[in-house]
């Protein structure tokens, strides 16, 4: 919300002398957060309105020019040269004359120019600095100024616009009536509420029907009919200056008025073209099939739950969001309706996300609004139009009030003092509740207090504590620093998570996080069956995105879309890691709804907490390009699905656990490169090559390569044991056996150590061979054995026995044989 001091100040008794500074602090300490102060640009010399007495049209130039004589308040017109031709005479511009120096170091002087001695200059708002539009000069209008004035000040040149960031629940500050009251509060003085006005009586019929079928979502709708609207009077210069502050366009003078009146009393208005209007105004819900053109042209599919403003036609309104261009204000518009309603504030929000279309209006509706200003803000309106464009009311406005009485809150007097940890007396209680215009019956210290209509967001005894202490100043509460118990350092838990991520870090992975939250379409991107258990997800009821309403139950999803995007910028050799929770929702408790008047109790608490999903934590890593990158050394190596089985291999050698690998299937990867990853006889995880058509669906390269694995099912670690270092000599044998291929190599190398029993200090997997003369379905694992003995040096046939008893075992569990 942009605030203009002197709009501000016509609201205010700002004490004299006030600096911006101090009103920057009056704001913050309100709990008003300010974003930016917006000066005008410098303007120094002589700038006067002037009266444009005479025009001259200039001929034999590439482009036409004016000559003309206008009156600054001397003895004598200036004659000034301009080529603009949106003025007349008669209309008062804004002069600059020599000696002035206008924004950008634009020094004025009399000048030669066009055959004519140009002695000065009618300036655009561009010029001044005040806006971009520069099709023409600023017209002032033809009465209301005196030709010499100092133009500066009607300008608004030596206004300052103070720029703050309105909170969700403060959207009664989102208009200079709720902006004056905050600062009038904080600084204690005088200020005038412009909606504290009585509306004239209009009489007659009313001069449209109206009917609202909803009135849970529209409980008042007020309308008002004018005619005789002079569709080519201009918007007041003071009227389009404010707007141009506040950071809106000037459209017409109908349309200027209701944003006016918006930015004034907060309630946001529409004026409808009348003539276009088609037999009486209903207030319903779409229907199936309806569409909708709003005013930005778009022709829009609409939804049962959208809120529509309809005539006999059909929709003609979004409510509280935006018009219809069926009955949009034009050029030649004499006749209007004008409308200003309350509407429930969630309904507005939620057709503002389903359509994308945010509006100031939906703005401040979505924030609640106060429905005792309807017809306040009809009348002002009206006045505004009849004073500037001639227009005239007919008939009496149609008024259909639905609201029942707002229910008093009760507040013990003494509850602020507790929270705060300030000593407030029940009398500071009452008068700061009053203040914000709420109305406080007492007896002793327990309070009945009723909000006022204007803040929809005081519905419970904590917000009432909320505005006792605020009013009171923040800055009064002490502050005072628990007492830090001494620490015991990380938990084993805290440990694993941070070795693990370093690990990774170390092993050439880069840390990539995601927002933990996963829509249906990553899922079916995956490829994952309909009764998959990581389908059943834990949705929130108030997501950041429709398209990803759910808690993430697998992390490969954020993992892969962050891979995609690096791949998408001009990476090639990527490979990125996360690590962190994941929210399955197969097994889910229904949780209470506590209300905040007091603490919830032991057995709600509990039942809040067994609510609480599971929240695992998860580590992946998804690869993609070369692993070893080619160059001098060497033609690189591309990644393939053993890297990923290798990070699996280091996460779980960082944990301290041992890991076996073995054929596995689960999308999204190939169901012929996809490792199980076991720990024990748990299942923990999957590594390997993702299935080509989740590759094309989520354009990645073919063959990329991904794992996850569940960090928190991996068992504790045991205590570290020094291995023993013996003296005597090891024997080293290597062994190659051809088994067939679907046998896992983790079958063959558990055989192997069943077999050589004691003696084996070492075995590691060196070489995997298929080809002639290996039959086909099979492959050769050559193996290298490290026996030792630690009391005595081996004999040769004590190493030879280890070895043919490690090649009977494995011949006999996996049916290996002896490669010649």
């Amino acid at each position: 919300m942009r605030v203009p001091i002197g709009w501000l100040a016509e609201h205010v008794d700002l004490p004299a002398g006030t600096t911006v500074e101090e009103l920057d602090t009056a704001f913050v300490r309100l709990g008003l957060e300010v974003e930016e102060v917006h000066r005008a640009p410098v303007t120094t010399g002589p700038l006067v309105v002037g009266r444009v007495l005479e025009i001259e049209e200039l001929t034999g130039f590439k482009k036409p020019i004016r000559y003309t004589q206008v009156d600054v308040g001397e003895e004598e017109p200036r004659g000034i040269v301009c080529g603009a031709r949106n003025f007349a005479v008669g209309d008062l511009v804004v002069a600059a004359l020599p000696g002035a120096v206008l924004p950008g170091d634009f020094a004025i002087a009399a000048r030669k120019t066009y055959d004519h001695v140009s002695d000065g200059m009618i300036c655009s708002v561009r010029e001044l600095g005040i806006g971009e539009d520069h099709a023409g000069i600023l017209v002032l209008g033809q009465d209301g100024f005196e030709p010499g004035t100092p133009a500066a000040g009607l300008l608004g040149l030596d206004d300052v616009v103070i720029e703050l960031n309105v909170t969700p629940d403060r959207g009664y500050c989102l208009a200079m009536r709720g902006i004056a009251r905050e600062i009038g509060t904080g600084l204690a003085v005088d200020w005038r509420d412009p909606g504290a006005v009585t509306p004239p009586a209009w009489s007659g019929e009313p001069a449209w029907q109206v009917q609202v079928a909803d009135p849970a979502r529209c409980d008042r709708f007020s309308m008002i009919a004018m005619e005789g609207l002079d569709p080519t009077a201009p918007s007041p210069w003071w009227m389009r200056r404010r707007l141009a502050q506040s950071g809106i366009r000037s459209i017409s003078l109908a349309v200027d008025v209701t944003n006016y009146v918006m930015l004034e009393l907060g309630q946001p208005m529409h004026a409808f073209d009348r003539d276009t209007v088609r037999g009486p105004i209903a207030v319903r819900r779409a229907t199936a099939g309806e569409r909708l053109t709003t005013l930005d042209g778009v022709d829009r599919a609409l939804d049962p739950d959208d809120l529509l403003i309809t005539d006999d036609s059909g929709p003609i309104g979004l409510a509280g969001v935006m018009g219809g261009a069926s009955t949009e204000i034009g050029d030649g518009t004499t006749s209007v309706l004008l409308e200003a309603a309350h509407w429930e504030p969630t309904g507005i929000a939620r057709t503002v996300r389903r359509h994308k279309l945010p509006s100031e209006a939906a703005k401040r509706f979505e924030r609640g609004t106060d429905p005792e200003v309807t017809v306040v803000a009809l009348a002002r309106a009206a006045a505004l139009l009849a004073e500037h464009g001639g227009a005239r009311v007919v008939g009496a406005p149609v008024d259909p009030d639905t609201r029942g009485p707002r229910p008093a809150i009760p507040l013990d007097a003494g509850r602020p003092a507790r929270i705060a940890g300030v000593a407030y007396p029940t009398s500071q209680v009452v008068e700061a509740l009053t203040a914000v215009g709420a109305t406080v019956d007492a007896d002793g210290d327990q309070l009945q207090v009723t909000p006022p209509s204007w803040r929809p967001d005081l519905t419970d005894p904590a917000d009432l504590v909320e505005e006792v202490v605020r009013l009171a100043g923040y800055d009064d509460i002490p502050s005072v620093l628990p007492n830090v118990p001494p620490g015991r350092g990380l938990t084993e838990r805290q440990r694993r998570r941070r070795s693990i991520g370093r690990a990774l870090a170390e092993a050439g992975y880069v840390e990539a996080p995601a927002y933990p939250f996963v829509g249906t379409a990553a899922l079916d991107a995956l490829g994952m069956p309909e009764d998959d258990v990581r389908r059943s997800v834990v949705v929130v009821r108030n997501p950041l995105s429709e398209e990803e309403p759910a808690l993430r139950t697998t992390l490969l999803p954020g993992l892969l879309a962050t891979l995609a995007r690096n791949l998408s910028r001009g990476q090639r050799d990527v490979a990125v890691f996360e690590h962190g929770s994941v929210f399955p929702g197969d097994h889910r408790t229904p949780a209470p709804v506590p209300g905040v008047e007091r603490r919830p109790d032991d057995e709600t608490l509990a039942a809040l907490l067994g609510a609480v999903p599971a929240q695992p934590w998860h580590v992946a890593v998804a690869l993609t390009g070369h692993r070893e990158p080619r160059g001098w050394w060497g033609p690189g190596r591309p990644v393939d699905w053993a890297d990923a089985v290798q990070a699996a291999r280091v996460v779980a050698a960082t944990a301290g656990v041992e890991l076996t690998v073995r054929a596995g299937e689960l999308a999204p990867w190939h169901p012929g490169r996809c490792a199980e990853l076991v720990v024990g006889e748990q299942v923990v995880g999957h590594a390997g090559e993702l299935h080509p058509r989740v590759c094309a669906a989520l354009d990645l390269p073919a063959r990329t390569c991904a794992m996850e694995l569940d960090v928190d099912a991996l068992p504790a670690a045991a205590v570290p044991v020094g291995p023993h270092v013996s003296t005597f000599p090891p024997v080293l044998v290597d062994l190659a056996l051809v088994v067939p291929d679907e046998v896992p190599a983790a079958d063959v190398e558990a055989a192997l150590r069943a077999g050589a029993g004691e003696l084996l200090e070492q075995l590691r997997l060196f070489d995997v061979y298929t080809g002639s003369p290996v039959p086909a379905g099979s492959r050769s694992l050559a193996y290298a054995l490290t026996l030792r003995a630690p009391e005595r040096t081996l004999t040769g046939e004590e190493a030879n026995a280890a070895r043919d008893a490690a090649i009977a075992v494995a011949a006999e569990r996996t049916g290996a044989v002896l490669r010649g």
